[in-house]
């Protein structure tokens, strides 16, 4: 058993206080519970572990029961109980008892609280029998039962049962005691979180909680005030002092030794400071107070490599807020000199740098060869982070490198979450695709490598991208191509594809497998009976595969398989399957039938679907008519909500919900190819299960004091290489001597320094002219992309939002050492077309509609609304048809398109947009 069990275990009896007398803290050799733990440790199988405890429980639960067991033996009882429980074993006959306990015992046998905060949950329907022994200990004098109860209020006290006992946790803010103080802030933040508009009406509390004079309830009111600024930081602006204040005196060391972890200052205390000042500071002039100690938590972290923690977060909260360029360049500076390190825990830093390398890739140019040592590393969470890093920087020069080593990566990872996340990036980066075969052949690597762990957003912006292609030309040989690629794989042995991957084969062979001319219908649909044969293939699958042959549909010998498969699944219990055959059945007996439900070429065409019911609009014009109340954006009845003094928290809004993808069934168009990464740089670092990498045996020979240690026998390691890069600075160069000087590295060979050189121009290739100009750093901005390049000469742009337009700004890059005099720079601003909006109103998949009432000033109330709308919302009038009018509405570079028309005296307004929650905001200001 290891010291740490034996502690806890030890510890247990004295906090239930089994025994009054001195040293009964330790397990006895004739304590019933030590006799039980020996007993289970002695085992050897878990068959005899049941046994053991099932007699264990039997035996406790008629003592509990009985009327002659006195209160220490029930509190010994309890002990046994929860032992039991921790073991996963149910105790609930014991629930009761413990409650029993808690209601009728006197200060130290009130202990018991700690058995109904491991038993219950807050869900529990027995917790409506502990209310009244919370409030009466609420009220009570006794330090220890008032602390009992806050701490069982701040773990499980159900949220109906809040405005019962808030008064009470609110006198204890002012508590003479500071723990009283502390808990009581703490069970606040509980109620916070699980019913935030029954505390609104606190907030200044929360203000006198971060002023207390004692540390621990300070701290303790960080986690309210993290929570709030995030959802609204700009309601917080003037704490913003403070919080540098309190910061200034943690890192000075003001606050007692006991908040002190390895001589570091309270490290959490910083940490959630840090995190509340980026969010204050972001995109706001309140960042200049907060520079000074942002600088000196940077330059501690210098001198200490064992806060790598807080350099993390006060990197991410130096690029977070407005930006200084003195405190990025320092900030950059000692994250390269951390990475740089051969420390295994500073390598991890490597995060940190992906948040530099977001506002500037130029700075990856300067650790590019310690990026491709860490692509090698054997630790995978480093090799992961390196991953990361080089997405943000990925351009259409360097995609297909990127793509093929996340693709090896992918192949070795056996973590689904890496999986997800690997397989998402890989799809977002095929925009960059170089042509039409290397875009179907990493696809093709993502369906069958992410098999069925894949977002279904990803096969179906796949499919959606190969039906509504830009060229004629380009679209027949992307088609073409996906068709020969499909057609081989099925050739083979097709047992081992995952179902996604056979779905979205079936999809592009039903519609596009006629573009080979010499390829019959009758040979594809063979081809796809053998899926139906294959005992992996789902149902869902095989209703796919029954479409494609529907709409394949051959003459000749190929049509007596129809005609089997037909009446092999007419009959199937599933119904999606058994509907399928059907019409399979019926179209291919019809040939002028099957030509008119799914016509040739409609397939070209794109498919629109009114998602947001339009159809419905008289409808709701007579029932606003008649008095119904007008459609509200969730954000307003959130709103509204707020405001009511009525707890409606059981009848509580759900989060905005956006359109879901629509499934590719018969001709429908999938979702936009919009795949967010679920890994972001700030996101939560997932654990590699079953890593073969970390299954080493001997862990005391792997691993050391700084990390991981190398092994004498991998003599083929990847060396360092120190002067491989030429845009390394010289202090940077002196800071790797002096690391190399410490760490003997074995001595590189020119092979390997050559192979390494030419990954890195691979990687790295493009990145000069992609950084971020310093004028922009503190506007809201585009992408800046490369327009032109010419030997020495770069042209590139990006749009800028202002508060009233939208600008477009041109940056002129001279790579070369001679001056320009004269430069001639032409711009041709092209307006959205109706044909184009169109394009992008079939595409966007986020909607919303309503009614607004007409402005009435003199003049043509169509007009006269217009006109509000266009500077309300910075219209581009596009056309305007009759009583229609088509707009495109431009919010910071996010497109959202309006159109309107007029309907029963209303304006009825429909807005769409790709972003989920902009039609809603919009819709919102037109009110």
């Amino acid at each position: 058993m290891s010291d740490v069990v034996e502690k806890t275990l030890t510890a247990l009896p004295s906090l239930l206080s089994l025994d009054s007398q001195p040293g009964s803290a330790k397990l006895s050799s004739n304590s019933k519970l030590g006799n039980l733990i020996r007993g289970i440790t002695e085992l050897t199988s878990k068959h005899e572990e049941e046994k053991l405890i099932q007699r264990e429980l039997l035996l406790i639960k008629e003592q509990v029961s009985s009327p002659n067991t006195t209160m220490r033996q029930m509190k010994e009882l309890m002990v046994r109980a929860i032992y039991c429980e921790m073991l996963g074993y149910g105790v609930s006959f014991s629930y009761i008892h413990a409650i029993k306990l808690a209601q009728q015992g006197n200060v130290l046998e009130k202990r018991v609280y700690l058995a109904v905060s491991l038993f219950l949950n807050e869900g529990h329907e027995l917790l409506l029998l502990l209310v009244n022994t919370v409030l009466k200990d609420l009220q009570s004098t006794n330090l220890i039962e008032v602390c009992m109860a806050l701490t069982v209020v701040s773990q499980m006290f159900p949220k109906d049962m809040i405005p019962a006992i808030l008064p009470l946790v609110e006198e204890k803010l002012n508590h003479p005691r500071e723990i009283i103080r502390r808990k009581a802030v703490l069970a606040l933040y509980k109620f916070y979180l699980i019913a935030p508009n029954q505390v609104q009406h606190i907030h200044n509390k929360f203000r006198k909680a971060l002023c207390d004079k004692d540390p621990g309830v300070m701290s303790a009111s960080l986690h309210i005030y993290l929570q709030l600024i995030q959802e609204n930081p700009e309601g917080y602006k003037d704490l913003a002092p403070s919080f540098v204040t309190i910061l200034k005196q943690v890192v000075g060391g003001k606050l007692p030794m006991d908040f002190n972890y390895h001589s570091v200052p309270a490290p959490w205390l910083q940490i959630h400071l840090l995190r509340i000042l980026s969010l204050l500071g972001k995109n706001d002039q309140t960042s200049e107070i907060m520079y000074e100690i942002l600088d000196e938590s940077l330059r501690r972290a210098e001198m200490n490599h064992n806060i790598t923690y807080i350099l993390y977060e006060c990197v991410k909260c130096i690029y977070t807020i407005h930006p200084k360029s003195g405190l990025l360049e320092k900030a950059a500076k000692c994250i390269g000199n951390f990475v740089l390190s051969p420390k295994i825990n500073l390598k991890y830093l490597l995060k940190a740098l992906t948040y530099v390398v977001q506002q500037d890739p130029k700075l990856a140019l300067q650790h590019q060869m310690t990026i491709i040592e860490c692509l090698d590393h054997s630790d995978l969470i480093i090799k992961r982070e390196t991953l990361e890093l080089l997405f943000r920087i990925t351009n259409d020069q360097n995609v297909t490198v990127i793509v093929e080593k996340m693709l090896d990566f992918l192949r070795i990872s056996e973590d689904d979450h890496t999986t997800i996340d690997l397989v998402g990036k890989v799809a977002e980066l095929a925009e960059y695709a170089p042509d039409n075969e290397w875009f179907i052949d990493t696809m093709n690597t993502v369906f069958s490598l992410g098999g069925d762990l894949l977002q279904p957003d990803i096969p179906n912006s796949f499919l959606k991208l190969l039906s509504e292609f830009d060229s004629v030309e380009e679209d027949k040989k992307l088609r073409l191509f996906a068709v020969n690629s499909y057609i081989s794989l099925l050739q083979g042995d097709s047992s081992k594809l995952p179902q996604r991957f056979l779905q979205v084969i079936c999809w592009v062979l039903g519609e596009y497998s006629h573009l080979r001319e010499d390829l019959e219908p009758g040979v594809v649909v063979r081809l796809l009976a053998k899926l139906l044969d294959m005992k992996s293939s789902s149902s869902e699958t095989k209703c796919w595969v029954l479409m494609a042959m529907t709409k394949l549909c051959p003459g000749g010998a190929a049509l007596a398989l129809v005609h089997d498969v037909s009446e092999t699944y007419s009959s199937s219990l599933d119904t999606m399957l058994r509907q399928r055959a059907q019409e399979l059945q019926i179209l291919s007996q019809d040939s002028e039938l099957q030509a008119k439900v799914l016509p040739r070429s409609a397939s070209m065409e794109p498919v629109e679907v009114d998602s947001s019911l339009s159809f419905l609009d008289g409808f709701v014009s007579e029932a606003l008519a008649a008095g119904a109340a007008p459609y509200k954006p969730p954000h307003q009845r959130q709103e509204e909500l707020s405001r009511s003094k009525l707890n409606l928290e059981p009848y509580g809004l759900s989060l905005p919900i956006s359109i879901s993808s629509c499934s590719i069934t018969d001709r429908q168009s999938p979702t936009l190819l919009s795949i967010s990464s679920g890994l972001s740089g700030d996101s939560t670092d997932f654990s590699h299960k079953g890593s073969t990498a970390l299954k080493l045996d001997g862990v005391k020979r792997l691993w050391g004091r700084d990390g991981y240690l190398a092994q004498k026998e991998q003599t083929e390691e990847a060396p360092r290489i120190e002067a491989a890069s030429a845009v390394r600075s010289a202090d940077q160069l002196g800071d790797n001597n002096a690391l190399n000087s410490q760490t003997p590295n074995p001595t590189p060979s020119p092979e390997c320094d050559q192979e390494k050189q030419q990954l890195a121009s691979s990687l790295f290739v493009g990145l000069a002219s992609q950084s971020t100009p310093a004028e922009l750093s503190a506007l809201s901005h585009s992408k800046v992309t490369l327009l032109f390049s010419k030997q020495n000469l770069d042209v590139s742009a990006c749009h800028v939002q202002k508060e009233d337009s939208v600008v477009l700004v041109v940056f002129i890059s001279n790579c070369s050492d001679s001056f320009l005099h004269q430069i001639r720079l032409q711009v041709d601003s092209e307006e959205l077309e109706t044909e184009e909006y169109g394009a992008m109103w079939l595409a966007f998949s986020h909607d919303t509609k309503q009614n607004l009432t007409l402005i009435h000033d003199g003049r043509d109330p169509l007009a006269a609304t217009l006109d509000v709308l266009k500077r309300k919302l910075q219209l581009h009038v596009v056309e305007i048809i009759v009583e229609a009018i088509v707009a495109c509405c431009l919010q910071q570079d996010q497109p959202c398109l309006m159109h309107c028309r007029m309907h029963a005296g209303m304006l009825a307004v429909w807005l769409r947009s790709p972003v989920p929650d902009l039609p809603d905001c919009l819709l919102y200001c037109c009110q």
